[in-house]
């Protein structure tokens, strides 16, 4: 258990490399952690206020952050010195995801739009409007080609990556969305949601292929195993559920955080899973996936 945040962990995140774990805090802070050691490597401030999401380009060359300062902040993801700042939304930016090839960042804010950034002149590329509430979450295909947004309109947008135009709209949740994640594949995308459930959707039919029911509050995070065997869900009833990615069965029930888990991630290699809490509960937490053991 790694404890050092004083607020709750919104982001998890590992450098491509599996080296690096970021987190992110209602603090205002980002720390960088050595997941092997679980030591302390180094504490960014830049925020002040809340951070909510991290990601690194699949070269690891950067780390992008965002908050409840309106601003993306890039990094260079080998020093973690400040690189630039994404300045555009009017409201708290929730969420941010560099494409697969890293020349793309998509954003979505408290402010309703989706927006593409050019990465190499940190340009805004395109606004994408539609969503009738505040955007949480988004995902990229592994292709590039389409990503997800989710809003608190309880609805999963799918863009086409490229050019930003609207593909569908994925409607089913009861509750407002939380967390989007694409399957490694990309066959699948997972969605949570306040309706206290996890649905499985066929990104070629677009249809919901599964629902996953267990939880018994709202689930705040959501992903994939990087083999997509098992989908992993965190939810304000303070467990952390296994599923059986294919036919949606509970494996498993892991308990151990005393508020609801805000943010999960695993490693590269698949091996630990990492979960940050929320609700009073600041810790992070390593969980070892060979035998499922904290």
């Amino acid at each position: 258990m790694l404890n050092g945040h004083t607020g709750s962990v919104l982001a998890v995140a590992f450098s491509p490399d599996g080296k690096v774990l970021a987190t992110g805090s209602r603090d205002g802070t980002i720390k960088l952690w050595d997941p092997r050691t679980g030591e302390l490597k180094r504490t960014l401030t830049e925020h002040k206020v809340n951070v909510y999401d991290l990601d690194f380009s699949s070269d690891g060359a950067l780390m992008a952050s965002c908050g409840g300062d309106k601003t993306i902040r890039l990094w260079d993801a080998r020093t973690f010195e400040p690189k630039a700042v994404l300045e555009g939304h009017t409201d708290i930016v929730r969420a941010v995801g560099f494409s697969p090839d890293g020349k793309k960042l998509a954003s979505v804010s408290v402010d309703q739009t989706v927006r593409l950034w050019d990465v190499p002149t940190r340009n805004l590329e395109k606004i994408l409007t539609g969503h009738t509430a505040r955007v949480k979450s988004l995902a990229w295909s592994p292709d590039g080609k389409t990503f997800v947004s989710a809003s608190t309109d309880r609805t999963i947008r799918m863009w086409d990556g490229r050019t930003g135009e609207l593909k569908t709209v994925l409607e089913g949740h009861s509750g407002d969305l939380e967390c989007v994640r694409y399957s490694p594949d990309g066959r699948t995308i997972a969605s949570s949601s306040h309706d206290t459930t996890v649905r499985l959707w066929d990104s070629a039919t677009r249809k919901t292929r599964l629902t996953l029911e267990g939880h018994t509050a709202e689930v705040d995070s959501v992903t994939f195993s990087p083999d997509g065997k098992t989908v992993v869900s965190g939810s304000k009833d303070k467990t952390i559920k296994l599923w059986d990615a294919q036919s949606g069965k509970l494996i498993r029930t892991l308990t151990g955080h005393t508020g609801r888990i805000e943010s999960l991630t695993f490693s590269p290699d698949g091996k630990m899973l990492v979960t940050g809490g929320g609700g009073g509960d600041t810790s992070v937490r390593l969980w070892d996936m060979t035998d499922r053991k904290e």
